[in-house]
């Protein structure tokens, strides 16, 4: 596809980083990007960009095709060398009538044309078979459906109402994700084997949590006495309830750290939970609780502007 920068270089890695380095470079990336904390039109066009190329790279055997084939790899089939292919595109550059086809990085080849220079004279017009394209959709996934997985019925839209698919919703899926459904891309020719369909993961937005990378962030309100004895208190979380001890002397901002207890990742270390506390007070007091606070401020020698 023409115009189409190196995922490389959307995450500002080198060609040799390890997994680790491409995933600190996406969660650094996200934390800037991410469209609930960006309000800038062009920033969730750079995170599509950004989560794409993660789905890519953070795969090691996507990773490993993108490197053999570049933004070509979701067309080129799977049993092709690419060694074979590099040569056979660059025989298709080198002889374009006119200069109208080159192998210069960007510019669009005609994939018939080329499998059929690799492949023996299967093609354009009546070659042989052509296999169908890979296509792609977008899916919108709940937070919830990313923790557990689930199974969802999807409808492509499409002649005669579209296309009803089963999706089977894999636990742990983020952002920019691929999700495969082999065999409902476009149609084959001559009896060749259609295409497959990818869908791509948006989150969508969540009324309670915060989604950086796996790690899931929550407001969690706290007395000022659960905030200044400490406390066990409830907290709900994507997967399930459980319980947060909250330590003596804590104040508004601090972030409570429940490990593992965040999306959950199929290929590494899953995300964590994190609770920033925010102290309330009562909006109207009693009698009662009045007298106690007045009590309070008469003997604490506290000063919250830092003279303590």
């Amino acid at each position: 596809m023409a115009g189409r920068r190196d995922f490389y270089d959307i995450l500002g890695v080198g060609r040799n980083a390890d997994q680790d380095e491409i995933q600190r470079a996406y969660r650094k990336l996200v934390r800037t990007y991410h469209p609930d904390v960006n309000k800038d039109p062009a920033a969730e066009d750079r995170f599509k960009d950004i989560s794409e190329a993660y789905s890519v790279l953070s795969d090691p055997e996507t990773r490993r095709r993108y490197d053999a084939f570049g933004h070509d790899f979701r067309q080129v089939p799977p049993d092709v060398d690419p060694s074979a292919y590099r040569r056979a595109r660059a025989g298709a550059g080198a002889g374009a009538p006119g200069g109208r086809r080159t192998a210069g990085p960007g510019v669009d080849v005609d994939f018939e044309d080329l499998f059929g220079e690799m492949f023996g004279g299967r093609g354009r017009g009546g070659w042989g078979p052509i296999p169908g394209a890979d296509q792609e959709a977008e899916l919108e996934v709940t937070l919830e459906e990313a923790y557990r997985g689930g199974k969802r019925t999807i409808t492509l839209p499409g002649p005669g109402g579209g296309r009803r698919l089963d999706v089977a919703i894999p636990p742990g899926v983020t952002s920019g994700q691929r999700i495969r459904l082999a065999g409902q891309g476009g149609h084959g020719q001559d009896g060749a084997p259609p295409g497959d369909l990818y869908l791509v993961v948006r989150m969508a937005p969540h009324p309670r949590y915060r989604l950086d990378g796996r790690d899931v962030h929550v407001r969690l309100p706290l007395s000022p006495w659960e905030a200044a004895l400490g406390a066990t208190v409830a907290v709900d979380t994507p997967g399930g309830d459980t319980k947060l001890k909250v330590p003596p002397g804590t104040s508004s901002g601090r972030r409570l750290r429940l490990r593992g207890r965040g999306l959950p990742n199929p290929r590494g270390k899953d995300g964590d939970f994190l609770a920033e506390a925010r102290v309330m007070v009562p909006g109207t007091l009693s009698d009662q609780e009045r007298e106690l606070f007045e009590r309070l401020a008469s003997v604490s020698g506290f000063d919250p502007r830092g003279r303590r």
